[in-house]
Order: C-alpha cells, then sequence, then structure tokens
C-alpha cells in the first residue's frame, strides 16, 4: 500500500492542472492515476490528428449511448480520452469560454463564487494566449492561438453571415459571444497543446508527484463516511493508494459518476440492483446528463479547394511538407475553421446555437457512427444547441468496472430542443444561400432539397444528428436533493471526497467545454489548498 496526501483519479483535462498546482509545495505528496497510455501517439500532437484519436481505441473509451426512440434508435459514439491528457488530447482543439451568463446562471442556482466575475480570473491563469490583449492572459500554462490559415471558403462563410446580422468578430471569447470568426486553438507552433503537455510534462521531475498510467480505479475506500483511498488495477495487480488529505475524481461526466456508483454512492435503488452495497443514498449521482447534439447542414462545393481534396494523394503529401516547413496548413487545423454564435429567435439575450463550419463535407456510416470525408469538394456548417432542455443520465449496468455504464441522452426529448433545432438548420441554409457563398456552392447535401416542412427537418435530425463531445452534469454542484457536490466541490455526505471535472456544472456552458474544465481545475486547486491551511 502506498500512501500519498491526494491521490487524484483521471488524468485529463481536470486532473492534470490539479497535479500541477497541487504538487507546487512540495511538502505534499500526489498520486495522479489514468486509465489509459501515457500520450506517445503522434496523431495526439498532430493537430489534424483528432480524426484519427476520436476512432482510436487505445487513446478512447469510445463509449456507446443506449439506443433511444428521439435519434430513431440509434447507439451513437461518445468519445472520450483514456490517455494522459484525457479529451484534451484527442479533441478537435477549440478553446472556448462561453458566456459570462453562464457563470452568472450558475450562481444563481445558489452556487457562490461561481459567477462570471468568479471565475474570470481562473481562465486567464491558465492560458498563456498569442493575443493576450485585455481579455487573456499570458504566461499560463495551456498555449491558446488563433487559427494560422485563413481559407476563401471560411471567408465567404464570415460575410455570409454578416450579411445575415451576424457580427464580425476576432474573438470569439469575447464579454458578447454573438458573432461569426475564426475559432482560437490550444495549439501553438503547429502542435497540439493537450493539459497534459501543458500542465504535467513540465513538472514530472517533482519527487512528490507520482504518475500511473494503464491505472484503472475501480473503488474508492471509505472508512465510514470518510474517503480513505482509491483501488485499481495495473498490469494485472489489484493495488491500493491510501488518501491522507483527499480522494479527488476527475474522471469526467461518464466515469466520475461511474466510479462514484461502484463505490456504494448514488441511487440507492440503482446499487441494490447490481449488488453494490449502499454507502450514501445519493439520488442525483448519474443524473441531470446534458450534451451538445449536432446536425450538419453541408453542400458541395464547386472549387476543389477543400479539406476534402487537401487530404488525398499529391495534395496531402504537399501539406506534410508545408507542415514540415512553416508548421501551418491543412495538419495544423483544427476540427472547425470558424465559429458562429447565433440567435435563433429575436427576444433571447444571448446566442443559444453554435455553428461549427469548415471547408470539408462528410459522410456518416449511419452504423457505426464513423464520419469519412467526401471524394468530392464539400463545405458544411453544423449547428449544436447551446443549452439543451433534455436530460439523460449514466447509470452502472454492473458492479464490475470494466463493463460501460448505461448512458441515455435522451436527445431532443424536450419540445424546445426539437423547435431549435429545426430553425438553427433554417439559419444554415439560409447562410449557405448568401451572396458571399455563390462562388462556392454546389447542390445541397444535407438535409437535401427534398427536406423542406418542419416535420421533415426535425426527422432529419434525429436520424443524423451526433454528440459534439461535451457530456456534463452527471455530479451537478448544488444543495438541492439532486446535487452531487457542494460549492468546494465536496461530495455530500462524504468527508474528503471530491470531483472536480465536467460532471460538477449544474447546466451546460454556451460552447466547448474543454476551456471551462482546466478553469474548474484551476479554482478547485485553490480551494482544496486553502482548506489544507485553514
Amino acid at each position: 500500500m502506498q500512501e500519498f496526501d491526494y491521490v487524484i483519479v483521471g488524468a485529463g483535462s481536470a486532473g492534470c492542472v490539479l497535479a500541477n498546482r497541487l504538487s507546487e509545495d512540495p511538502k505534499v505528496s500526489v498520486l495522479l492515476l489514468e486509465a489509459g497510455p501515457k500520450d506517445r501517439s503522434p496523431m495526439i500532437h498532430l493537430p489534424a490528428g483528432f480524426a484519427s484519436t476520436l476512432k482510436d481505441p487505445k487513446v478512447n473509451w469510445l463509449y456507446e449511448t443506449e439506443p433511444e426512440p428521439g435519434t430513431n434508435n440509434r447507439a451513437i459514439v461518445w468519445p472520450r480520452g483514456k490517455v494522459l491528457g484525457g479529451s484534451s488530447s484527442i479533441n478537435g482543439l477549440l478553446y472556448v469560454r462561453g458566456q459570462t451568463q453562464d457563470y452568472d446562471r450558475w450562481a444563481q442556482l445558489g452556487n457562490r463564487g461561481w459567477a462570471w466575475d468568479d471565475v474570470e480570473p481562473y481562465f486567464r491563469k491558465s492560458v498563456d494566449h498569442a493575443e493576450p490583449g485585455t481579455l487573456h492572459g499570458v504566461g499560463g500554462g495551456l498555449a491558446v492561438s488563433a487559427t494560422a490559415d485563413r481559407h476563401p471558403i471560411s471567408d465567404a462563410f464570415i460575410a455570409a453571415g454578416e450579411q445575415l446580422g451576424i457580427p464580425r468578430r476576432d474573438d470569439l471569447n469575447g464579454l458578447d459571444q454573438e458573432g461569426i470568426g475564426y475559432y482560437h486553438m490550444t495549439a501553438r507552433n503547429g502542435l497540439r497543446v493537450s493539459t497534459a503537455k501543458a500542465f504535467l510534462k513540465p513538472i514530472r521531475s517533482r519527487h512528490n508527484l507520482t504518475v500511473e498510467t494503464d491505472a484503472l480505479a475501480f473503488r474508492i475506500f471509505l472508512e465510514g463516511m470518510r474517503a480513505d483511498g482509491v483501488a485499481y488495477s495495473r498490469g494485472g495487480r489489484q493495488c491500493y493508494a491510501k488518501a491522507g488529505r483527499e480522494v479527488l475524481l476527475c474522471g469526467g461526466a461518464i466515469n466520475s459518476p461511474q466510479l462514484l456508483q461502484l463505490s456504494g454512492i448514488g441511487p440507492a435503488a440503482l446499487l441494490r440492483a447490481h449488488g453494490v452495497d449502499v454507502v450514501k443514498d445519493l439520488p442525483g449521482v448519474g443524473e441531470n446528463l446534458q450534451d451538445h447534439y449536432v446536425v450538419g447542414c453541408a453542400y458541395r462545393a464547386t472549387q476543389a479547394i477543400t479539406v476534402n481534396e487537401m487530404s488525398r494523394g499529391l495534395s496531402l503529401v504537399r501539406e506534410a511538407v508545408k507542415w514540415v516547413v512553416s508548421r501551418r496548413g491543412l495538419l495544423a487545423m483544427s476540427a472547425a475553421h470558424i465559429g458562429a454564435f447565433v440567435k435563433t429567435r429575436p427576444e433571447l439575450d444571448s446566442p443559444d446555437v453554435q455553428y461549427h463550419i469548415l471547408p470539408a463535407s462528410m459522410t456518416q456510416n449511419i452504423a457505426s457512427g464513423k464520419l469519412d470525408l467526401d471524394p468530392f469538394p464539400g463545405m458544411t456548417c453544423a449547428p449544436c444547441q447551446l443549452r439543451p432542455e433534455s436530460r439523460g443520465s449514466i447509470h452502472i449496468k454492473s458492479s464490475v468496472p470494466t463493463v460501460y455504464p448505461a448512458i441515455r441522452a435522451n436527445y431532443l426529448s424536450a419540445s424546445l430542443d426539437q423547435e431549435t433545432v429545426v430553425e438553427s438548420l433554417k439559419i444554415a441554409r439560409r447562410m449557405f444561400n448568401a451572396a458571399p457563398l455563390d462562388p462556392y456552392r454546389g447542390a445541397e447535401l444535407e438535409p437535401g432539397a427534398d427536406v423542406q416542412t418542419d416535420d421533415e427537418l426535425l426527422a432529419f435530425a434525429r436520424e443524423r444528428g451526433n454528440t459534439i463531445y461535451h457530456p456534463v452534469g452527471t455530479c451537478k454542484m448544488g444543495s438541492d436533493p439532486m446535487a452531487v457536490v457542494d460549492t468546494q466541490l465536496r461530495v455530500h455526505g462524504v468527508q474528503n471526497l471530491r470531483v472536480i471535472d465536467a460532471s460538477i456544472m449544474p447546466n451546460l456552458v454556451s460552447g466547448n467545454t474543454n476551456a471551462p474544465v482546466i478553469m474548474i481545475a484551476e479554482k478547485a486547486a485553490d480551494m482544496i489548498k486553502a482548506a489544507r491551511t485553514a
């Protein structure tokens, strides 16, 4: 048995930050456990490599949702990082903080200390922004840069958005999110900057930090109602790490509730049904699941200048040479080139839809859910609703830790979500048909010219929509009966146990979730340090 002050479960976006900040004190010992391997794959570090890592079981959990009527009984693949850096090592590299109103809403729900003014300093603390200005920090671990290469189709989309009344934005992380412009990305000099690279790699030599990979945590041990340590398997052996101060769960919106449930913390009826002794009946563990559901709108392009062509044959060779020489071009691109944040209804105070726009088009294999670039020029404008009302759950299926839990997303189960997805597709079509895209616009691929009525658009969304990889909320912060953690991220009713990841969000943020998770970890680190010295 090993003993540490802190045992961190999960070396992802939150876990790497915590390991860095907590081990700053040489008197404090930290163990960081990661179920996956080291981040050695070159596809992790090459920005365009996300196309590979998003379907690579060596670095990806590759969960699947349960088939549901709302998505035509499809099982949707949910990629989640299983490697040092977690999902920050396999994601599309987009850096988006969300709206200031998102965090003010958390505070309005009773979570004091989580309003925008409270969390904004932690966003600044974590980054080293290439264009710091007045909104972004400099000198932090996480390198953030604007997209290095412009593209004529992307420029035309920005002009098309302006014609529709969407403001052009040089920074989509401004205080007013509404607008259209190029994304900022977690990359520098043509390479991905994951949290493992930003926060873990520089400190691996600290004597008080131990990192164990290929270490699957399967139970939190409790002495009475106090977390005492973590049991995990590594190399075919069962190991136990004692936590002298705290156990910190950073597994994300799927793994953290699963581990709590396996440890006897969760809805009593669910635990008993799978033979797990109930230690603490917390009905909210695994509930309140939210995700961004994305639906693609795609057109053929009339000019062979899209990513589809750049990714094949001699063009790909040229792009590889360009990356080697200048660290620019196709291989340095993020998953979406530009973004737009738009209101589907004029009475809204802030945007309710985000568009991921890129000079590429893809065909989805309905059976496998995998996306492949089309063999012809194409372009895509894919909307997702920012604040869905649909709620799902994460429930264990077995007391065996290696059995994946049941993921029920309940996409499009709320009427508002159905109305919003229809309106978002209409706006995408209007953008495509604006004059600036005339030189590039070919035939509509999806939804297709035969899909016109609201009912037809909704049916298309149910048949073709997918996750955009932002599950949150399953260990939500709050004080109501379904809350799992308090404002200090401590599990209700259990001492020395915190959850620090996307699962604590009471509501989804209005954008990609990686930056907010890093912020949550930065803030949590200060809370933990304060508790230690109190």
